[in-house]
């Protein structure tokens, strides 16, 4: 009994101090936060996609555009400097990244959806770690994208607006610092 409860007390010890360790290491540009857009719902795409028209895609829903506002003023808080932001090319994307009111975010194709046969995830993964195989970067980064870019990353199935800190230089798997749910 008394070898759980330190075991218990130590667990809540360690993950704040391995969280605020994670937010340190991407304050320092050592590390990236890789997120997956806000709310959407439903899965995938509807049939008659357009890459350029977002009345043919999924698209945020309230709930997704207060996420994306919530992250914002979370990443506020952790930095108070420039941070550079990064997005797939679809619109739930795009719109999460520009609601969090940052920057504008800077389009990044390997962070496009693969799902479906959209694009080539082994490609897309591989040019996005070659990308960022770097030990460090100017300043803070995100990355916003899809569910299975960020899967093919990591090997962690997120929930919309999920996110995780990775360790530079990125690496398949992923070295995961920490995972942040939506705020």
């Amino acid at each position: 009994m008394k070898l759980c409860l330190v075991l218990l007390i130590l667990l809540f010890v360690t993950l704040p101090a391995q969280a605020d360790n994670a937010w340190q290491a991407w304050r320092e540009g050592k590390a990236l936060l890789l997120m997956r857009h806000t709310l959407a719902p439903g899965s995938g795409d509807p049939a008659g996609f357009v890459l350029e028209d977002c009345s043919t895609q999924r698209n945020l829903n309230n709930e997704g555009q207060q996420q994306a506002k919530r992250w914002g003023k979370l990443l506020r808080q952790q930095h108070n400097g420039e941070i550079t932001v990064y997005s797939s090319q679809w619109c739930r994307c795009l719109d999460t990244a520009r609601l969090m009111d940052l920057t504008t975010p800077t389009p990044l194709p390997v962070l496009n959806s693969f799902f479906a046969g959209r694009g080539d995830g082994d490609k897309q993964t591989q040019a996005l770690m070659q990308q960022f195989a770097i030990a460090q970067t100017a300043q803070p980064t995100v990355l916003v994208t899809h569910q299975v870019n960020f899967t093919a990353l990591t090997g962690i199935f997120p929930r919309s607006g999920e996110a995780a800190i990775l360790a530079l230089p990125l690496t398949q798997p992923a070295t995961v610092l920490a995972r942040i749910n939506t705020p």
